[in-house]
C-alpha cells in the first residue's frame, strides 16, 4: 500500500499546479533516502524541464536528511570512530560515495607504514617512520595553492589528490596512527589542529611524577608531521595569551574534531561564494549544539 501510494506521489510531481506540488513535496520529504531510485526513474522518463528540477531538489533534499542522520548518530555513539565519522561528511557531497573502495585505501596506507613498525620501536620512532611514509613516500601535504577549496575537506578528495587542509589531514594522520596501535588524540591547538601522543606512564617517567598531563609530545600534520615538546606548545600558548592553556594543549573528544572539519567546510564554501552550501552546513553543525 505504502509503495503505491509513493508511486502515485511521484507520478503527480509535473502537476502544474503549484499547491499540488508543494503537498506532494511534503510529503515525500518525510520519507527517506530509499525512495531515491523511483525518483531518478521519474526523472529519466520525463521531459517536462520544471518536473526534472523538482525531482533533482527533492534527491537533493533526501540525500542531505541521510547525511544529518549518519552524523547524528555518529555524534550520539558513544565509541566514535573517526573514518566513519569522516565519511559521513563525505556524503555531504558525495552520496553514493562507495565507502569500501576508501577503507581499502586507507587499509593499503596503513600496510605499508606498518611493515616497518616493531614492538621495539619508541613511540616516536614509530612516528618518525609513520611521517616518512605519509609525507615523503606518499606525499601528502597541505593544498597551498588553493586552501579554501571545499574539495580539501573531503577524504576520498584528499586521497585521490593527496592534498587537504590542516583539519582534513590532521584527521587522516589521527586515524592512520589509530590504526597502527599509536595513541593519537585531537589537540586544538589555536588556527592549527596538532596531534598529542599521550601514554600516562611514559609521561609521568619522561616529564616526572607529578606531571598533571599525559601527553608525551605533539605532532604537526601541517608540517610535515614535525614534533614539538610540551614546552614549545606551552611557550607558544602563554606568549600569544591563550587560556586556560589546557584548553588547547590537551586532548580533546573526537566530536570535536568533526566539528572543526564542519567549520572548515563552511568557511570554504563561504570564501567561494556557495551561500546555499555554506547554510546547509551550518544545519549540521547544529547537531554538535544538541548533543
Amino acid at each position: 500500500m505504502k509503495k503505491n501510494r509513493i508511486k502515485a506521489l511521484i507520478n503527480l510531481l509535473d502537476d502544474p499546479d503549484t499547491l499540488v506540488f508543494e503537498t506532494v513535496e511534503k510529503e515525500l520529504l518525510k520519507e527517506n533516502h530509499t525512495i531515491i531510485p523511483a525518483l531518478e526513474k521519474k526523472w529519466e522518463n520525463s521531459y517536462d524541464e520544471t518536473c526534472q528540477e523538482r525531482i533533482e531538489n527533492l534527491i537533493q533534499n533526501l540525500q542531505f536528511k541521510k547525511t544529518r542522520t549518519l552524523l547524528k548518530e555518529w555524534i550520539t555513539t558513544e565509541e566514535q570512530d573517526l573514518l566513519e565519522g569522516f565519511l559521513a561528511v563525505d556524503r555531504f557531497q558525495y552520496p553514493d560515495i562507495n565507502q569500501m573502495v576508501i577503507f581499502q585505501k586507507v587499509e593499503k596506507i596503513k600496510n605499508t607504514v606498518w611493515l616497518e613498525l616493531n614492538d621495539s620501536l619508541t613511540l616516536l620512532e614509530k612516528i618518525t617512520i609513520l611521517n616518512h611514509f605519509l609525507f615523503n613516500i606518499h606525499g601528502f601535504s597541505i593544498n597551498h595553492k588553493n586552501i579554501h577549496s571545499p574539495q580539501n575537506c573531503y577524504l576520498n578528495q584528499l586521497l585521490d589528490t593527496k592534498r587537504g587542509n590542516p583539519v582534513s589531514l590532521s584527521l587522516f594522520y589521527t586515524i592512520l596512527a589509530r590504526k597502527l596501535g599509536l595513541p593519537a588524540y585531537f589537540v586544538d591547538f589555536p588556527k592549527n589542529p596538532l596531534i598529542a601522543i599521550v601514554h600516562r606512564d611514559l609521561a609521568k617517567r619522561v616529564h616526572g611524577k607529578n606531571t598533571l598531563s599525559d601527553v608525551l609530545f605533539y605532532i604537526n600534520p601541517s608540517n610535515k608531521g614535525s614534533i614539538a615538546s610540551r614546552k614549545e606548545v606551552g611557550y607558544h600558548l602563554k606568549k600569544n595569551n591563550y587560556s586556560p592553556q589546557e584548553r588547547f594543549a590537551e586532548p580533546q573528544p573526537d566530536s570535536l574534531f568533526l566539528q572543526r572539519l564542519l567549520e572548515s567546510l563552511q568557511y570554504s564554501f563561504q570564501e567561494v561564494g556557495f551561500s546555499e552550501k555554506k547554510d546547509r552546513v551550518h544545519e549540521l553543525l547544529k547537531l554538535f549544539a544538541k548533543r
